[in-house]
């Protein structure tokens, strides 16, 4: 599979069987994005949490592209409402097998509501994405601050990229997400969610810094094949 950066924490997927698969669509409104949501092309939106930056274009790209939404019942519900034809609601803990591989919902420490004409929707509970698929596991933590059952996956999966967010502020900083990763023990461990905005300035080294051989940062449109 190859795997895309596009800044924030927005990930692209391509199988090998040309399957695409699009993490946290927050692209329009994304000032470090590197393509625009109107060009994109995905099968499935995958979306950790219901704030704003994660949520970005997901109805707009889904619609587009008759794509299906996997999230949280309630972000589900939400898209449902919006006239999405197709969603896939999990909640924590749950698997599921779809045709491209299983996803399971993990906790994230965090918060989940969406502003919308002044009122504030809640959207469910904030998780992590665990993808299963051609026999490699991506972590995308979403939005957390660090917590010791982060340790539980890093003994049940063997993971082969984790997304961390590292901006602080609103999530964990950098040494905080360099021991969440020495809880998830990743073949590589990849810094997110950082340097779009003032608030979330961050040097990604101070990360990389603490994960000797672990730590690897990637560049906005920078794309990997695992």
């Amino acid at each position: 599979m190859k795997v895309t950066y596009h800044g924030h924490s927005v990930l692209s997927v391509v199988l090998e069987d040309g399957t695409r698969l699009l993490f946290d669509p927050f692209i329009s409104e994304n000032p470090v994005a590197d393509i625009k949501a109107e060009d994109v092309e995905t099968d499935y939106i995958l979306v950790t949490h219901g704030h704003s930056d994660h949520v970005g274009d997901m109805i707009e790209i889904a619609k587009k592209n008759e794509a299906t939404i996997i999230s949280i019942v309630e972000i589900c519900q939400y898209a449902e409402k919006k006239q999405v034809q197709k969603t896939h609601g999990l909640n924590i803990g749950g698997v599921f097998d779809f045709p491209f591989g299983r996803v399971k919902l993990t906790h994230a420490q965090h918060s989940s509501g969406y502003e919308e004409n002044g009122e504030m929707i809640y959207m469910g509970e904030p998780a992590g994405i665990l993808l299963q698929a051609e026999g490699k596991t991506i972590y995308h933590a979403g939005d957390t601050a660090d917590f010791s059952d982060l340790a539980l996956l890093g003994e049940d999966y063997q993971i082969d990229l984790a997304f961390l967010p590292i901006g602080d502020n609103f999530t964990m900083g950098p040494k905080e997400a360099a021991r969440a990763a020495k809880r998830l023990k990743p073949k590589q461990a990849i810094p997110i969610h950082y340097n779009t905005f003032e608030l979330i300035q961050q040097d990604p080294t101070d990360f990389t810094r603490e994960l000797p051989g672990v730590g690897r940062i990637m560049e906005i449109g920078e794309t990997i094949e695992v």
